[in-house]
This record gives C-alpha cells, structure tokens and sequence, in this order.
C-alpha cells in the first residue's frame, strides 16, 4: 500500500497516520470526537431520561393520551399555545372544567 503526502493540509495528514498505524498494528490512536456525534448522544440520553420520568409521574394523565412519548412528540412541530393546552387538558376557563369544579351547572 502506497500513501500518499499531503504536504500542509493537517487533516489529511492525521488520515495518513492513521491510515498507516493501521496497516501496522489494531491500535489506533485517535480519539477525537466530532462535536456533532457528542451533542446528538447528549440529547439521545435526555431524552432517554425525561420519558423514563414522563412515564413514573401521576401528573399530566390527560396530556399523556396525547404525546405518550417525548421523543415523537419533540418530532412534531407542533406550537402549542395556552389556549390549545388548556382545550386539550381540559383545564382553564371553559364549561366543562367550571362545570367539574361544580362552578357551572351545566358543561354546556
């Protein structure tokens, strides 16, 4: 096998060396991580982290129907306002939920 030289640009000759301790030995050296791969496991293992509590806590039972799963919900652009949490938790100041709190008659 025949390298070739990369005379100044510090990439290629890293990819050299490599490529030579390679053929040498099963031992390679480098052990840079690109910066992309280190943020993607970070957010992969927070993740990881917040469904495990998403799925232990007894709150948000009614916003668990909608988004069971943090990581297909973080996958939908999905602005959720206020007023579209308040509608799909049944909370806030419409009938049903005034009504449940025995405020309104009625839930119509």
């Amino acid at each position: 096998m025949i390298l070739q030289k990369h005379a100044g640009i510090f990439g290629n000759k890293i990819a050299d060396r490599l490529a030579k301790e390679a053929t040498q030995n099963n031992h390679v050296t480098y052990r840079r991580i690109p910066k992309s791969a280190i943020k993607q496991d970070i957010r992969k293992e927070s993740i990881r982290k917040w469904q495990r509590q998403w799925e232990e806590t007894t709150k948000g039972v009614i916003t668990k129907e909608f988004f069971p799963s943090v990581e297909k919900r973080l996958a939908v652009n999905l602005y959720l306002s206020p007023k579209v949490t308040k509608i799909m938790t049944g909370h806030g100041n419409i009938r049903s939920y005034l009504h449940r709190l025995k405020i309104m008659g009625s839930p119509e």
